[in-house]
């Protein structure tokens, strides 16, 4: 999938990895290297030196994700999908489920 049919906010399901099955809100998108970070998804851990503001210590966050892993959800069919453009009378450029042909969002 590219990374121009996701966005952030959107909820994708993972197709591929230690997550796989899981699902979860886009945080951020990486267009240079095709990744983005989903929340609760692919947790690492990263050793932090204190410094005059915070304790140091393990701190867990969300690692990044290849777009290749991740399958838009769709709220009717409930499964990770592809996802077609189209264009509709108006002009309005839309997402649409690929299975059930239902408009994912409209912008």
């Amino acid at each position: 999938m590219s990374l121009s049919r996701l966005k952030k906010g959107d909820v994708v399901k993972v197709l591929a990895g230690k997550d796989k099955g899981k699902t979860g809100k886009i945080l951020k998108t990486v267009p240079e290297k095709s990744r983005i970070v989903v929340e609760k998804i692919n947790i690492i851990k990263k050793h932090k030196k204190p410094d005059q503001k915070t304790r140091g210590g393990v701190v867990e966050k969300e690692g990044s994700l290849h777009v290749s892993k991740v399958a838009l959800l769709c709220n009717k069919c409930n499964a990770g999908v592809r996802v077609r453009n189209k264009v509709l009378e108006d002009g309005k450029k839309v997402r649409i489920c690929s299975k059930c042909n239902e408009v994912i969002n409209v912008g």
